[in-house]
């Protein structure tokens, strides 16, 4: 390859390595069986393998019945208080509930009305970014992805903090409210950018207001106009809450847990866990169920017809429609069988918002996707529990009916989940534990050294 140069050179070299690479292929599916690995860390029964313990959040779907696991509808549990409970209270009380969720999740317990005044306070105060941070770290090196733009952005507040390798509690407390309160800044901020230089808009920056709730600062900053309805503001701040926790066992809080093992810093941490949350298997979900969706309405001209319907989810589930994966978004989770408890709650409520925006007949083709797909599933495939709509079925639906773009999708639920992955951290600190640190077994044969003029 000495005849070639520059830009030549790098792809026929990057060829060949790939080349390389792919030649050594995957490991053999039998030594997994072989060894009894545990792949994605769950038993083949579906359940997940026991690596820790926590009081923050519980993912509730099957019982034991004479050593049988018999599935139930899904619960979810924040520290201790079904989130059907933790909603339903301040949605009757006509107030948002958001912020009560994170003092929750940090701290254990309800607020009562004096300790909630006091913590809104404080993320008042937080909510204001440093001195020409927008500038420095969000406008002056735009992303193309509002995730890689928040995670850069995470990084960039080590910089800004005069003490910000110090992991005493009282210190990383400080850290992770100020992050609670200054994401949806980040994420707004992230994106406007974004559309301004890679999308050649204008560039519009508003600042948080601090009598708004996070939810209400989010389409406050967003909207050019800052105008909004309540029931939009609510829905909006519903959906944070039922994004704020889910177990130690999701991707995410397991990452947050396993960097904060080694005791490197809260920025460090939290940056780590939306790298994981970007990915499409994790976090990006509500994007395709979008897309499906948008796909089925061009493709079945009588939205409410059964039997086109489920036609076309075959098509789906025989990769001959969509984007050819086979899969039907929004349907199916890896803990839940029988229900998702966030879906049941959302769907509820994004009913209303459907009538107030005029778009019945479209919530209806996501009720009746939801009726028809785990029946269509089941024919196709040997499943060992069964599918129920996730919480990603409806939540990109809300965020549309919201006029959400669909490249904030992913960050509203990192603006939501910033909050258990601080109580994660914190709690992994408290527990003061050992380095989390799982074994992998090496399978390939030993070799013997040979010199380079021999190869």
């Amino acid at each position: 390859m000495e005849n070639y140069e520059g830009k030549q050179f790098e792809e026929i070299m990057l060829d060949t390595l790939c080349d390389l690479t792919i030649e050594k292929g995957p490991i053999d599916q039998e030594l997994y069986s072989k060894y009894e690995v545990k792949r994605g860390l769950r038993d083949l029964d579906g359940r997940g393998v026991l690596v820790g313990l926590t009081e923050i959040g519980e993912v509730h779907s099957y019982i034991i019945d004479e050593g049988e696991m018999v599935p139930v509808p899904g619960r979810l549990i924040y520290r201790g208080y079904d989130i059907e409970d933790l909603s339903r209270g301040f949605m009757e009380d006509n107030r948002f509930g958001f912020e009560e969720t994170a003092y929750l999740l940090l701290f254990g317990n309800l607020p009562n009305k004096q300790e909630l005044l006091d913590f809104h306070h404080l993320l008042d105060i937080y909510q204001k970014l440093p001195d020409n941070f927008a500038r420095d770290m969000i406008l002056n090196a735009p992303s193309k992805d509002i995730m890689n733009g928040m995670a850069r952005s995470v990084l960039g507040f080590y910089s800004y903090d005069s003490n910000p390798d110090n992991t005493s509690i009282r210190n990383v407390l400080k850290q992770c409210i100020r992050l609670i309160a200054a994401f949806p800044s980040i994420a707004v901020y992230c994106y406007q950018a974004y559309t301004h230089y890679h999308g050649n808009e204008s560039l519009v920056i508003h600042s948080p207001q601090p009598e708004l709730s996070l939810a209400e600062n989010i389409l406050y900053m967003l909207r050019p106009n800052h105008k909004y309805t309540q029931l939009e503001a609510r829905l909006l701040d519903l959906a944070l809450v039922l994004h704020a926790e889910h177990g130690g066992g999701n991707n995410s809080s397991f990452v947050t847990h396993v960097v904060t093992s080694t005791g490197t810093d809260t920025y460090s941490a939290i940056a780590s866990a939306l790298g994981s949350l970007k990915g499409p298997k994790h976090g990006g979900a509500n994007h395709k169920v979008i897309q499906m969706f948008q796909d089925i309405k061009e493709n079945i001209s009588d939205w409410q017809n059964e039997e086109l319907l489920t036609e076309y989810l075959n098509r789906i589930l025989k990769k001959e429609a969509f984007d050819g994966s086979g899969l039907i978004y929004g349907i199916g989770h890896a803990v839940y069988s029988i229900s998702d408890p966030r879906a049941v709650v959302l769907k509820h409520y994004a009913s209303k918002l459907a009538a107030e925006k005029g778009l019945e007949n479209e919530f209806q083709l996501y009720a009746k996707v939801e009726e028809l797909a785990p029946q269509i599933i089941a024919k196709h495939m040997k499943i060992y529990k069964g599918v129920s709509a996730n919480v990603d079925f409806y939540s990109g639906f809300v965020y549309q009916m919201l006029n959400l773009p669909l490249e904030m999708f992913t960050p509203i639920f990192a603006l939501s989940r910033i909050a258990g992955w601080s109580a994660h951290r914190i709690e992994e600190i408290l527990n003061g534990g050992k380095i989390i640190r799982p074994a992998y077994k090496n399978v390939v044969p030993r070799q013997k050294y040979v010199p380079l003029n021999n190869r």
